[in-house]
């Protein structure tokens, strides 16, 4: 938190400089007002990135062509701030003006706009549109394979997103090979440790205790709750979830 604090000091003083240095709307001033929204977002003060991201974009719509890739991505961090607040109509609606623009200014396969398409798949996600999801998840790691060498760590939130979907739908198996698949691209590009790498353990454990393999489900919890110990504080709460995911399994068994 006050590696944040210092942060949003350090924007502030910055943006307080280029007021007075420069005309109104200097592209400077909206590159300020973005680093301000990223730390609020980043603390979970969702309005107030929101006012700092729209701020952003009014400059950037003056100072900037109308498809200029620099709107794309403050419409892609309006559509990250409207999907955490629960506001899933708003955040599509910016997430495709986002990937709108990047298809006119980018080649077809850059991996921004992998980073769109992601960004629509998880409304879709959480609106319960699954197929939709799918689709968007789909296309996005299609841009990816294309962008980036098969193991790096772009890909890896497109198989999570997969995941997380056929999770939600049931379809255990299909949960199960992308989680598997994302794991192993974070063995290569994690340190063994890596809370990330606890965090795909667990999610196999969970795939796993809903089909009833209760024996791999637990195997799967011990190792994300190995590397959590090591990673995070005591009383993190990644570490009670996997205690109570252990406990529930040993019920079964």
């Amino acid at each position: 938190m006050a590696e944040y604090s210092k942060a949003h000091s350090s924007y502030e003083r910055s943006l307080e400089i280029q007021k007075i240095a420069l005309p109104s709307n200097h592209p400077n001033l909206a590159s300020s007002y973005m680093g301000i929204g990223n730390v609020h977002y980043s603390m979970g003060e969702y309005s107030k990135a929101l006012l700092s991201y729209e701020r952003s974009l009014e400059i950037k719509k003056i100072a900037l062509l109308p498809n200029h890739p620099g709107l794309a991505i403050t419409y892609n961090n309006i559509g990250a701030v409207y999907c955490s607040m629960g506001e899933y109509s708003k955040a599509l609606s910016s997430y495709e003006r986002s990937l709108e623009i990047r298809k006119i200014a980018l080649p077809p396969n850059h991996p921004d706009l992998a980073s769109s398409y992601e960004g629509i798949a998880l409304v879709y996600d959480k609106m319960g549109e699954y197929s939709k999801a799918l689709s968007s998840y789909d296309r996005s790691l299609e841009i990816c394979k294309i962008a980036h060498p098969p193991d790096h760590p772009n890909l890896a939130s497109s198989y999570m997103g997969i995941g997380n979907v056929y999770y939600s739908m049931g379809e255990y198996s299909k949960a199960l090979s992308s989680y598997e698949r994302l794991l192993e691209i974070r063995k290569i590009a994690l340190p063994p440790n890596h809370p990330d790498l606890a965090a795909s353990y667990n999610n196999i454990g969970k795939v796993y205790y809903n089909m009833g393999e209760y024996s791999k489900a637990l195997s799967h919890y011990e190792k994300a709750q190995e590397i959590f110990q090591k990673s995070l504080p005591a009383n993190h709460p990644h570490i009670a979830l996997v205690k109570r995911n252990i406990d529930n399994v040993k019920k079964k068994m």
